[in-house]
């Protein structure tokens, strides 16, 4: 019945199994517990106990391998996820730790005078900005003077050598020598504004184009007025009496400027042609403008007999009273300048709505033309040559003499 060799204890294929699928910390231990099962449930018959021992190592060492291989991938997988998800985290948290550690004490007082940091920088930021602005105004100023300096200097070298300065110039007031600067400087003005019109109306520009030049040229006698006007507070008499005009030019001087009706005279034969309702509008204006003339003829006139009146009134040696009535009187001589000088404004304005934009062109083009060959020929006149008047001079006393002295004798045969 029984076997002559005794069975050997067999292992069921779920403990194998069930030891492959244990993690690798008991794997030691199944190890040991299945080494002392087989030590001793060891068979007796040496043929299959060497076949047995053979076959069971080689599995045995097959699930070691591969348990090892399983935990080494594991370790390495679990050890590239914790190095990406902590390495940025990790310089992020270095990287501020070092900031705070360079920051260190200067943040707390940074907090602290936060406010007061920011406040006085922006006021310095505003002083810098004005110093830098007033430092500008202040080269921009002294190279407008430099500039304005230069044209002076220019203007009174133009202005002696069209001898427009007499020998008496030593005598002139502050705003009269500031007043004939200034015109020289507005003289400047019209010959360019001049230039300007002469082309614009032979280059048949539109009307848009020549309107604006009409009314800069109209701006440009209202700044000479306006001039006038503050130089008549400061030294009326330099104005009354045109000194600031070339010699020619005060031939025809009224109150301190030429005299509108003659003005408009001049233009009517220069403005052909002229419709029925703009030559009803001049004839007007031009009676207007002499009715206004003769007015303020006559109160100049009035004026200067009732210095007369003062002056030669009272005694000789105490006639301060009468001077200072006198002074008084002098003084409505601005009025008349500042009446006289709002006819001469009133008269180019009234010409400029009653003519086309052309026709005003031509109109303020003649009106400079005509001044302008005036003080051309006070140059002229200026410039002569003195040596032919000397010789014409002494020639004319020459014949006047012999003529005195010939008819004497004349006279005597004539009695012989």
């Amino acid at each position: 019945m029984f076997p002559s060799w005794p069975m050997r204890f067999q292992t069921t294929p779920g403990g194998s199994s069930k030891s492959g699928g244990e993690s690798t910390d008991s794997g030691s231990a199944v190890n040991t517990l299945s080494s002392k099962a087989e030590a001793q449930f060891e068979p007796e018959s040496p043929i299959s106990r060497k076949a047995s021992n053979s076959s069971d190592q080689q599995a045995f060492d097959q699930k070691h391998l591969q348990l090892q291989q399983q935990q080494q991938q594991q370790l390495h997988q679990e050890m590239s996820n914790d190095i990406s998800r902590t390495g940025p985290s990790q310089n992020q948290s270095a990287a501020k730790a070092s900031q705070e550690k360079r920051n260190g004490a200067g943040s707390t007082s940074e907090k602290q005078l936060d406010a007061k940091t920011l406040r006085r920088l922006a006021q310095n930021r505003e002083a810098a900005r004005k110093s830098r602005l007033r430092k500008k105004a202040y080269v921009q100023q002294l190279e407008s003077s430099r500039i304005k300096l230069t044209q002076i200097e220019q203007d009174l070298q133009r202005a002696r050598a069209q001898g427009l300065f007499l020998a008496g110039c030593g005598n002139l007031s502050s705003g009269a020598a500031i007043f004939d600067m200034e015109y020289a400087r507005w003289i400047e003005e019209d010959h360019r504004l001049m230039a300007e019109l002469r082309t614009g109306l032979h280059a048949h520009l539109p009307d848009g184009d020549l309107r604006i030049i009409v009314d800069g040229y109209v701006c440009h006698y209202d700044e000479i007025f306006e001039l006038k006007g503050v130089a008549a507070k400061s030294d009326v008499f330099h104005l009354i009496t045109g000194q600031w005009m070339s010699p020619a030019e005060r031939c025809f001087l009224w109150i301190g400027g030429f005299r509108p009706s003659e003005l408009i005279t001049m233009l009517i034969g220069q403005l052909d042609p002229l419709t029925d309702q703009q030559l009803m509008g001049i004839s007007r204006l031009q009676h207007s403008t002499q009715q206004t003339e003769e007015a303020l003829s006559q109160g100049q006139e009035q004026l200067q007999q009732s210095l007369i009146d003062t002056i030669a009134a009272g005694p000789v040696i105490d006639g301060m009273q009468q001077m200072a009535v006198a002074l008084d009187k002098l003084g409505n001589l601005e009025g008349f300048i500042r009446q006289a000088d709002n006819l001469r404004r009133q008269t180019l304005h009234q010409l400029r709505h009653i003519l086309t934009v052309r026709q005003a062109a031509r109109c303020f083009l003649v009106i400079a033309e005509y001044y302008g060959r005036l003080r051309a020929l006070s140059s002229l006149w200026a410039s002569r040559p003195r040596e032919s008047l000397m010789s014409e001079d002494i020639s004319c006393q020459t014949t006047t003499d012999l003529q005195i002295v010939h008819q004497p004798s004349q006279n005597h045969f004539a009695n012989f």
